[in-house]
């Protein structure tokens, strides 16, 4: 008898442990991940070591937005995982003068910028960034501190993995869609 109950436990076990990979497995592959903040990029809406869950899904039905933060593949080192606010949308003509980033946007109209997420603006040069129609213009909120769009151009939307859905950690910061601006 003792035998049959301890093949009957590890059947069991077998059964579980297959039925649990076939409920996470496809959930991490296509709908969220795990990401861990790395840097100071994104200070202080993220710090390092936070951890965050990746809602993959949303951009597979709608296409990303100004203002959402998003997790994405570096375009230099796509091993590599970055995390960025998104400033310009495709074929806009985003200006950074100083500390002022004004967008033109596809029908011709201008909007300037309003980032009270942002913090450390640093000094800001002057430049232009033309997108092209699968294009995004990134920036982190701690600009001085951030590797963005402006050292290493626009980014490719074949490279937007998806958008801060949750942060888990810190327990005292636990929330959905951190870093989102007041209009999303």
């Amino acid at each position: 008898m003792p035998t049959e109950s301890s093949e009957n436990f590890f059947t069991e076990l077998l059964k579980f442990v297959l039925i649990a990979a076939a409920i996470v497995f496809p959930i991490r592959l296509f709908i969220a991940q795990p990401f861990v903040v790395s840097g100071a990029s994104m200070d202080p809406t993220f710090r390092n070591g936070q951890y965050l869950i990746v809602d993959e899904l949303s951009y597979r039905l709608n296409t990303p937005e100004r203002g959402d933060v998003i997790i994405f593949r570096y375009p230099r080192n796509p091993k590599e995982f970055f995390i960025k606010r998104i400033i310009g949308l495709p074929s806009e003509v985003v200006s950074i003068n100083g500390n002022t980033i004004t967008v033109t946007k596809t029908d011709g109209s201008t909007l300037t910028m309003s980032e009270p997420y942002v913090s450390n603006h640093g000094n800001g040069s002057t430049q232009t960034y033309p997108l092209k129609m699968d294009e995004y213009f990134v920036m982190g909120d701690n600009r001085p501190e951030s590797s963005d769009s402006r050292v290493w151009g626009p980014l490719p939307r074949n490279n937007i993995i998806g958008r801060a859905f949750v942060r888990l950690l810190p327990v005292n910061n636990i929330g959905f869609f951190p870093g989102a601006t007041p209009t999303q």
